[in-house]
């Protein structure tokens, strides 16, 4: 099936009870054994089935199996956030120690996650000049556990050449863990690229409306763990909490989701609700057309912006002249996507004036809703980030994030014309200068 048809059709067809064709809400805790040798055997990872909805659940099954589809993946693994997603995805391949090298342009949440909660953890983050692929090459060495980019950044807006970082890290024995909550499936499917693991907040565009949290892993079933024995001890030596089982023997190429399943979801519990699966599910049913919606109003919010001489500068990657431009035009057909930064002339104060001034674009950190967002990072997503690496990030102090919705593209661009309008800014000059390059000047601490 096409990802069109996927996104409605995959994992359910109707309930054998009722023969109902919407996906039931199991809000159930537990699910009932047929002996006490049926309840071992689904404990000891034997046969499958469900045993506690902390560790899976039906409506939370089939969420799975649609977004593995979607991605080109084995199997999936859903959770309570975006954030919970990627934590489980670096403890699985670094939970003996090492390091993850990634590209230094990241959602601010995931570079504290880097910078200073796994480190603590014995799991050192470490962050490339650029996200270029030899740049991450220099840093990787013989304790790297992962190589991890965002395909989309958020906020700055870099497409990551997939296929070049995934060449590097493949060259290294290691395996590319992509962040594609921006591109979703839809743009673009990391691993025909050579991505090993997927990430996802499903909060965002897969889920579209705000509603619900969640995270996801996906799995290519394509990295060889057992090939990298050394490397990746706890995928090939026997784990005693599950009496010798081996993950790489065992399940194969879904190996990564059933021990990050069985060791982490099913001890820490970042569990996602059967209703919020459920309402996630309704998002993913329409997100195709969405994307249609939300790539077609980014470009021509784009284009108002950089046409208009009270804005110094659009960061776009579907303008011809972006440094990225290539790379969209690569893996994602020329177009941009729907976030995008600019920065209005007057720097940081205009810039605080004119978000102010938004009506109908609302004021928020969430990306991916079917309303369009707006955003001031270096004061929300990534204040807790030095000023050096808010610069490092593409993170400048005048930058507004914007998320653009499905709305009517007039009434979205009306609103951005009324607040320019409102903002205290000097007088126009005679053009708006280029957006930014791929690593901006150093921003000044908020």
């Amino acid at each position: 099936m096409r990802r069109e048809t996927i996104a409605i059709h995959s994992g359910f067809d109707a309930d054998p009870a009722t023969k109902a064709v919407a996906v039931p809400i199991y809000q159930t805790a537990a699910y009932a054994f047929d002996s006490a040798a049926h309840g071992a055997a689904l404990f000891d990872l034997e046969v499958e089935g469900f045993r506690y909805s902390r560790i899976s659940n039906p409506t939370t099954a089939v969420l799975e199996q649609r977004l593995a589809e979607l991605e080109g993946g084995v199997a999936a693994l859903a959770v309570a956030s975006g954030q919970a997603a990627l934590y489980y995805a670096f403890l699985n391949v670094a939970d003996i120690g090492g390091n993850i090298v990634s590209v230094p342009q990241l959602y601010g949440t995931s570079h504290t996650l880097l910078s200073s909660i796994l480190p603590r953890q014995g799991i050192q983050g470490r962050f490339a000049e650029s996200d270029k692929a030899e740049a991450i090459a220099r840093l990787i060495d013989e304790d790297t556990r992962a190589v991890f980019c965002e395909s989309i950044g958020n906020p700055a807006g870099n497409i990551c050449d997939i296929e070049a970082i995934a060449e590097v890290a493949h060259a290294a024995g290691v395996p590319l863990i992509v962040d594609n909550t921006v591109a979703t499936p839809i743009l673009m499917r990391p691993f025909e690229h050579g991505a090993d693991i997927v990430v996802h907040s499903l909060t965002k565009f897969l889920g579209g409306h705000g509603v619900a949290m969640g995270g996801a892993i996906v799995d290519s079933g394509r990295f060889p763990w057992a090939a990298h024995a050394e490397r990746f001890p706890t995928f090939n030596q026997p784990d005693a909490s599950y009496h010798g089982l081996v993950y790489a023997d065992h399940f194969g190429p879904e190996a990564f989701v059933a021990r990050a399943r069985s060791v982490y979801q099913r001890t820490t519990g970042a569990v996602l609700a059967p209703m919020s699966a459920f309402l996630l599910l309704q998002g993913i049913e329409t997100v195709a057309l969405r994307m249609e919606r939300h790539v077609e109003n980014g470009r021509k919010v784009a284009e108002f912006l950089r046409a208009d001489p009270r804005v110094d500068w659009v960061s776009y990657a579907g303008f011809a002249d972006s440094p990225y431009h290539d790379l969209a035009r690569k893996y994602l057909g020329g177009q941009g996507s729907s976030l995008l930064t600019f920065g209005i002339k007057g720097g940081l104060e205009a810039g605080r004036d004119f978000y102010d001034r938004l009506k109908l674009i609302k004021r928020l950190v969430n990306i991916g809703d079917a309303k369009s967002l707006a955003c001031h990072p270096a004061s929300t997503t990534h204040r807790q980030m030095s000023a050096a690496d808010q610069a490092r990030a593409g993170v400048r102090p005048e930058m507004i994030r914007l998320s653009i919705g499905i709305e009517h593209i007039d009434d979205i661009v009306e609103d951005l014309d009324q607040a320019l309008a409102a903002a205290r800014t000097p007088a126009p000059q005679s053009s708006t200068r280029p957006a930014p390059g791929p690593i901006p000047a150093p921003a000044e601490s908020l």
